[in-house]
């Protein structure tokens, strides 16, 4: 997030959100936001194809039809510019682009736009008109923007949207991504990226190859063999695992993920798993993905760990162990750094360059701490973020440059991290799957607010179990009626990769023609049907959209 979740909620005077179930998926946020609502008037746009809890506090919701975000939003920029309430100042002083940018748009008047959508437009206008006069104004997205083939591209255009209204660097407004899991910005802030290093130092950097070079005590050229630094851009997760069967990748390392059950098309991701020649699982589960392991190691959760977490708003925090690891588990950290020692043998008669005193110079951590010392060395934006500081209760959000740095709540106020802020002509692409005679029904993707991911640890919890039991699929009362579902039936789905059979939740949450489910129960998980495209930069499958026919089972 470029702003703070307190920040948006006590200035924000307009908040859209759009691709984020935001009080089910983020139920602190979103509270703090419906008090906004109801304490401040604050005016919220939802855009959401489905009917979502947040909507019940909005002053619009807008149903654009899966996969067409892009469209929607270069929509509502033509009439924000039409009407001459873009931000003529910021748009001259602080970006760039902006001619090519606007001709792009222009090719989206709000008659295509809503032929494109589905929205009609005097929504359209309503809606630009509350943005373009409502001011700061705060954009939240989550998955539902990014698990497209055209994700970045969404991105993008959601940026494109607040440069244009002048909405970037001020208190109450910014770009706010709202992360899916509770560490996922601290592990990309640490490199969990194939192209970077941690803080986002690419690989590709001859200057920041050399500077990790230096500090671990090997060759930024790999022109040794204890090199082990390649400017070469790895592989994400949805790369690495079809490429079992194409023989690039013969082992894996997986650390609390469970592909089985997260990844797309999980009949073909549960062929890849079984393929592959050495499978390693460190998590504190038994997953679905378990069951194609060779090893297993017993991670901890983090109730026996101390550590930080850094959150959707880029702060740190600190946590601390509860109680001693059950059996014979260990924290993650000590494992990996088990693991290293042996996988580097003795090291006596290898010159290093490198600071022999320093924890990491033979994988010899004592604790979080001599970690976080190895962070503060190598990663700018957490430069200043130690345990001491936020022992003392400090609120620290990076970039913390230094040790009397207090953080920086508010991103891009005097300028981008690129100098000026670059406009983008993006136009809308369809999705890579739509409805056909075959398949007529689009099916999209989700969690629900009582389970978590894999739901390895939600489905172990009684008293959650008892309010959601089982998988379920949302059919609007229209398609229902067609089907002949009468109460509780069991609906089959099928895509062109599998097959799911749970039971019917008949609701007007999802607009007729469209049907909802999640992968929360393994026994009839989404991910059997949906679609392993990818977007090209990212990588992120298409979770959002795909092509089903829904059938009921007699």
């Amino acid at each position: 997030m470029s702003n703070s979740m307190d920040d948006v909620a006590a200035n924000a005077q307009a908040l859209f959100i759009i691709g984020s179930n935001t009080s089910e998926q983020h139920p602190v946020f979103g509270t703090m936001l419906r008090r906004a609502i109801r304490k401040r008037g604050v005016k919220l746009i939802v855009a959401d194809p489905r009917r979502i809890d947040m909507t019940d506090f909005a002053m619009m919701h807008i149903r654009q039809k899966p996969g067409t975000d892009i469209a929607l939003l270069n929509g509502l920029m033509y009439i924000i510019l039409e009407k001459g309430w873009e931000d003529k100042a910021f748009i001259e002083e602080r970006c760039e682009n902006f001619d090519e940018f606007k001709a792009t748009v222009m090719q989206y008047p709000p008659e295509k736009a809503s032929e494109i959508t589905g929205v009609p437009v005097e929504q359209l206008y309503a809606a630009a008109e509350i943005m373009g006069t409502t001011k700061p104004m705060a954009v939240m997205w989550a998955m539902g923007i990014t698990q497209h083939i055209v994700g970045v591209r969404n991105v993008m255009t959601l940026a494109n949207l607040q440069m244009l209204l002048g909405n970037m660097g001020k208190p109450g407004g910014g770009v706010n991504p709202l992360r899916g899991q509770n560490n996922v910005q601290g592990a990309c802030d640490m490199g969990g990226l194939p192209n970077v290093y941690s803080a986002y130092q690419p690989v590709i950097n001859e200057e920041v190859r050399a500077k990790f070079a230096k500090a671990w005590g090997v060759n930024s050229d790999q022109s040794s063999v204890n090199s082990g630094l390649s400017p070469k851009v790895g592989l994400t997760v949805t790369e690495m695992i079809p490429g079992i069967l194409e023989n690039k990748i013969r082992a894996l390392y997986i650390m609390g993920e469970d592909p089985a059950t997260s990844d797309p098309d999980s009949a073909h991701i549960r062929h890849c798993l079984e393929s592959i020649d050495f499978l390693v699982l460190q998590d504190i589960f038994p997953t679905e993905t378990a069951a194609f392991a060779d090893v297993l190691l017993p991670g901890t959760s983090f109730a026996e760990k101390t550590g930080t977490f850094s959150n959707t708003e880029r702060r740190v925090q600190l946590v601390r162990q509860a109680i001693a690891p059950l059996g014979e588990s260990k924290p993650d950290w000590q494992i990996t750094a088990e693991i290293a020692k042996r996988v580097i043998g003795d090291q006596s008669s290898v010159t290093r360059k490198i600071d022999l005193d320093a924890p990491w110079a033979k994988w010899e951590y004592k604790s979080p701490t001599d970690i976080m010392a190895e962070i503060n060395a190598l990663t700018p934006s957490y430069a200043g973020v130690t345990h001491a500081r936020l022992e003392k209760g400090e609120r620290l959000q990076w970039p913390v440059l230094n040790a009397e740095h207090p953080g920086t709540p508010i991103l891009h106020t005097k300028a981008f991290a690129r100098g000026k802020g670059k406009f983008m002509p993006i136009d809308h692409v369809p999705a890579p799957e739509l409805p056909d005679d075959d398949y007529p029904m689009i099916l999209s993707t989700g969690r629900v607010l009582y389970h978590w991911h894999g739901g390895e640890m939600t489905r172990r919890a009684k008293g959650l179990m008892e309010v959601y039991s089982e998988a379920l699929v949302e059919i609007n009362p229209m398609d229902a009626e067609k089907l002949g579902v009468n109460g509780h039936k069991t609906l089959r789905v099928t895509s062109r990769r599998g097959s799911i059979e749970a039971e019917a939740w008949v609701t007007d949450r999802v607009p007729p023609g469209m049907v909802y489910a999640n992968f929360h129960f393994p026994e009839a998980s989404a991910n059997e049907l949906t679609i392993a495209a990818l977007d090209p930069v990212s990588k992120i499958p298409s979770f959002k959209v795909c092509a089903v026919k829904v059938e009921l089972v007699k």
